[in-house]
């Protein structure tokens, strides 16, 4: 367990432990009161409603001495054993790197004393200057001097098989050339005559800015880099209007896969504390109810940056910019690099989704195919049971007017039995196969439970199945 405790902590405790009586909880973190529970530095409960808290003896030794009782414990015990520990580390840099080839080159030693740290070390040191660590291979140490020691015999031609390619570098040109881009050249015509700033966001068919002026001819050639790098993949560079909160806005996009992503160049800023001015110190005087006056001001530092202008729920965030190792114009390789990992990661989720659509799709047409055999066969089942029906009930009448002749029975009432038993046989004509029913939505509701309106009804007028790729959709059938 980890028993050191953060500022936030530290208060808490203190203020408990300051308590004349139980300390109570309202309004403090729970998570800092599980953190001091959990190390058994205070005891919590519940009374009349509220939650008290009292210190432990461990919270008090903690207060007095910095360290968790447990943790001084530890290191004692640890300090006991560090001669007998020290005797098993390894002598030189042989026999710690036959220990390593017996572990299959990894070995961990768990937070050593001084003792045992030093003879492993050293033995690490005499493997690494004498000539004992095997040619192609690499002796890594962690932990010198606190925590756990781990040593590591790694293979050099699998290390550098794992690192991934370098990113290409893409050229920035000292000047612009004198034909740039057509994006560019738009964009110059598009500067204005600010002597601040240079802003062409929102402009259509520029190359958005939002820069000091001095720095808009860095800014453009590092634009023309990445433009042409672009196209020269194989990309499409192309500015887009969307409309947001009912206005028209422009963004210049890379398309990758029919991924847009969006990018535009800003200057960075640096926050600094806000000096109001005599004025707005008497405004805010007069209307203290007034928007107060901000805490920081933003100015621009010279630091270019690259990134998409908006974040939405879901889209990808990409940015670079001046660091203190390197240029913006050395990034560029890596912001292809991000944009095409992006547009990978997004075509793959577009055949997964086209792919779930098409089986959701399949598996709804097998449905309706096999509601609507479900609805024939009943269909049938039904005209089946009458015409059994009625022809018994023919024959029963036949029967029942030969016993009425024989006992006398009126002619005129036996010969009209007769006629009604022929019209009602159906053996009296040949038997056809029954048409069947209708085919519509409300028709097939009885017997399909998914919802009708989802995809193309595929039933015509007359019942049957009008769709061209019938036996593909009827696959799962």
């Amino acid at each position: 367990m980890k028993y050191s405790l953060t500022d936030k902590q530290v208060e808490v405790l203190k203020q408990v432990a300051a308590a004349p009586k139980a300390f109570e909880a309202r309004g403090v973190h729970s998570g800092v009161l599980w953190a001091l529970q959990q190390r058994q530095l205070v005891k919590t409960s519940w009374a009349t409603g509220r939650q008290t808290v009292v210190i432990t003896s461990d919270g008090r030794f903690y207060l007095k001495h910095g360290k968790h009782p447990k943790e001084v414990e530890e290191n004692k015990q640890r300090l006991k054993n560090d001669p007998a520990q020290a005797a098993l580390a390894p002598a030189d840099g042989p026999e710690l790197l036959a220990r390593l080839r017996e572990a299959a080159g990894t070995l961990t030693v768990p937070n050593p004393g001084p003792q045992t740290r030093a003879r492993w070390r050293a033995a690490y040191y005499h493997a690494l200057h004498h000539g004992h660590v095997p040619d192609g291979c690499k002796l890594r140490f962690n932990g010198r001097d606190k925590g756990d020691m781990a040593l590591r015999l790694l293979d050099e031609a699998a290390l550098k098989a794992a690192e991934p390619p370098p990113i290409a570098a893409v050229e920035v040109p000292e000047h612009l050339p004198p034909k740039p881009h057509a994006l560019i050249t738009r964009t110059l015509k598009k500067l204005g005559r600010s002597k601040t700033t240079v802003d062409t966001r929102n402009l259509p068919d520029v190359v958005p800015l939002y820069v000091s002026r001095h720095l808009t001819d860095r800014a453009l050639r590092i634009a023309h880099a990445l433009i042409c790098e672009a196209e020269r993949r194989g990309y499409e560079v192309i500015t887009e209007a969307s409309s947001v909160r009912r206005e028209t806005a422009h963004h210049l996009v890379i398309r990758i896969k029919g991924h847009d992503y969006p990018w535009e160049i800003t200057e960075r800023t640096t926050a600094v504390l806000h000096e109001p001015t005599p004025q707005g110190l008497r405004n805010y005087e007069k209307r203290p109810w007034g928007p107060k006056p901000p805490k920081h001001d933003h100015h621009p530092d010279g630091r270019l940056m690259i990134a998409s202008p908006h974040r939405t729920y879901g889209s990808p965030a990409y940015s670079h910019a001046d660091g203190a190792r390197w240029k913006l114009e050395e990034r560029i390789g890596h912001l292809l690099r991000d944009l095409e990992e992006y547009a990978a990661h997004a075509e793959e989720r577009r055949i997964a989704k086209e792919q779930e659509e098409a089986a959701r799709k399949r598996n709804w047409y097998a449905a309706l195919h096999r509601a609507r055999a479900a609805q024939t066969t009943q269909h049938r089942t039904a005209v089946i049971t009458d015409q059994v029906k009625r022809w018994r009930l023919a024959e029963d009448i036949r029967a029942f007017c030969s016993a009425a002749r024989q006992s006398g029975g009126a002619q005129d009432w036996t010969q009209w039995a007769e006629d009604y038993a022929a019209s009602i046989d159906p053996l009296t004509t040949p038997l056809d196969t029954p048409a069947d029913p209708p085919a519509t939505q409300h028709d097939l509701r009885e017997h399909f439970k998914g919802d009708v309106y989802a995809h193309p009804w595929p039933f015509g007028k007359d019942g049957q199945w009008t769709l061209a790729d019938d036996t593909q959709e009827r696959a799962d059938t």
